[in-house]
């Protein structure tokens, strides 16, 4: 499914820049460069003998708050929506 033009930008749909993987002993020695290498784009998997353990990732690029009317064009309702359906014609009497 391509991405709306207009939401190309958008956190969600943006792949991160670099993925840094790092050993769990190494993360703890470097925490704070490793939260402002996400909070610049990049993503950072922290391992434990070479096997992914934790992803870090921004809060609020997560979770975008929804938008009143974001969706407004995207949805349509046929003109007879509400009418009854013909297989249940027999049980509306």
């Amino acid at each position: 499914m391509p991405i709306p033009q207009n939401h190309q930008n958008h956190p969600v749909f943006m792949q991160p820049r670099f993925t840094q993987q790092i050993d769990i002993v190494e993360a703890s020695k470097s925490l704070p460069q490793l939260i402002e290498a996400v909070i610049e784009g990049e993503e950072v998997v922290i391992t434990r003998e070479n096997e992914p353990l934790i992803k870090l990732v921004l809060i609020s690029e997560t979770k975008p708050r929804p938008r009143f009317g974001s969706a407004k064009g995207l949805i349509e309702i046929s003109e007879d929506f509400d009418q009854p359906l013909e297989d249940f014609r027999e049980y509306m009497g």
